[in-house]
C-alpha cells in the first residue's frame, strides 16, 4: 500500500501532462492569417504560406466580387453580414474570390480557416476555440457537396442556423459548391410536386435539400464563360506572367480549352502558364 500511495502522485503528474498535450492551443492570429481545421486534433494548424490572389486578377466576375468584397467588408468592420455560398460553374474563380477577400481584408483583422467535409461534425469545437478572439473569421468550406445520408449534412446545416453551439459574431462560413442545393437531385423528387389551387408545393425530398443551401444569407451565382472572355482571361494572365500574347496566342488557346473540354478562368491561367514557360 507504502509504495501504491507513492506512486499515485505520479501517475497524476503524468496524466496532467498527456491532458496538457492533448488540449487545443490557440495559435498567434497575429503573425497567423490563415489555418487549416484539423478536425480529429480538435486544434488548428496554421498555414504558412497561404495562396494569394488580387481580386484584380478576377475578371469577368465584377458583379460577384462587389456582392462578396461588401459582404465581408461589412463582417470586418463589425456589422451584420451573412453566410455566403457561391455556386455555378467550375473553375469561374469561387474559390479565388474567397482567397482574394482574404488577402485584401487580412491587415484589418481577418482569417481564413479551412474546413474540409470530414471537419463538419466538429465544428462547435471549431467555434468554442474562435469565440473569444480578437479577430473575425471566415470558415472556408471548398468544393462542398453531399451524397445521401452524409453525416457532415446535418452538422453544417445546425451550425449555419437552429444549433445552440452555432457560431459566434465574430464567424461567417463561406463555402463553395458546383451544386446549389449542395446534394443530388433526381427526376424521382420532382414526381413528388404537388398542384393545389394553382400553387406548386415541392415534395418533402426536395424541401430538405433547398433547406441547407437556403440557411446561406447571400448566394452568389457564378456561369459558364463565352470565348471572347476566356481569351481575354488568357491574355491577361500572360501578361502578368511577363509572355505577351503574340500572333499564335489565340489558336493555342483555343486549342489547349478543347483538349480541357473547358473554357473558364481556371483553363485560362493553365494555358497562360504553359505559354510563359515556352516562351
Amino acid at each position: 500500500m507504502t509504495d501504491l500511495a507513492a506512486l499515485l502522485p505520479r501517475i497524476e503528474r503524468l496524466l496532467d501532462r498527456l491532458d496538457s498535450a492533448a488540449a487545443p492551443r490557440g495559435l498567434d492570429w497575429k503573425t497567423v492569417r490563415a489555418a487549416r481545421w484539423a478536425a480529429q486534433a480538435s486544434a488548428l494548424k496554421p498555414i504558412l504560406h497561404p495562396q494569394r490572389v488580387a481580386l484584380k486578377d478576377l475578371l469577368a466576375i465584377d458583379e460577384q466580387k462587389q456582392r462578396v468584397d461588401a459582404n465581408t467588408r461589412q463582417f470586418v468592420a463589425g456589422k451584420p453580414a451573412n453566410n455566403v455560398l457561391l455556386t455555378g460553374a467550375r473553375g469561374c474563380g469561387k474559390s479565388s474570390l474567397v482567397k482574394a477577400v482574404h488577402a485584401k481584408y487580412a491587415p484589418k483583422g481577418l482569417r481564413l480557416i479551412e474546413v474540409d467535409k470530414s471537419g463538419l461534425p466538429h465544428l462547435p469545437d471549431l467555434f468554442d476555440l474562435l469565440a473569444d478572439a480578437d479577430y473575425r473569421f471566415v470558415v472556408f468550406i471548398d468544393d462542398l457537396s453531399f451524397a445521401e445520408h452524409e453525416p457532415g449534412y446535418a452538422s453544417l446545416k445546425a451550425a449555419l442556423d437552429g444549433s445552440l453551439a452555432g457560431p459566434s459574431d465574430n464567424v461567417l462560413i463561406y463555402a463553395t459548391s458546383n451544386r446549389r442545393h449542395l446534394m443530388p437531385e433526381y427526376m424521382a423528387e420532382n414526381l413528388e410536386t404537388r398542384h393545389l389551387g394553382g400553387e406548386v408545393h415541392p415534395g418533402e425530398a426536395t424541401e430538405e435539400k433547398i433547406s441547407l443551401s437556403d440557411r446561406f444569407g447571400l448566394w452568389v451565382p457564378f456561369h459558364s464563360m463565352d470565348q471572347d472572355t476566356y481569351l481575354a482571361i488568357a491574355r491577361h494572365w500572360a501578361e502578368t506572367l511577363n509572355a505577351p500574347a503574340d500572333d499564335g496566342f489565340e489558336r493555342a488557346a483555343l486549342q489547349w480549352s478543347l483538349g480541357r473540354g473547358a473554357r473558364n478562368g481556371r483553363v485560362a491561367w493553365q494555358f497562360a502558364r504553359d505559354w510563359a514557360g515556352q516562351q
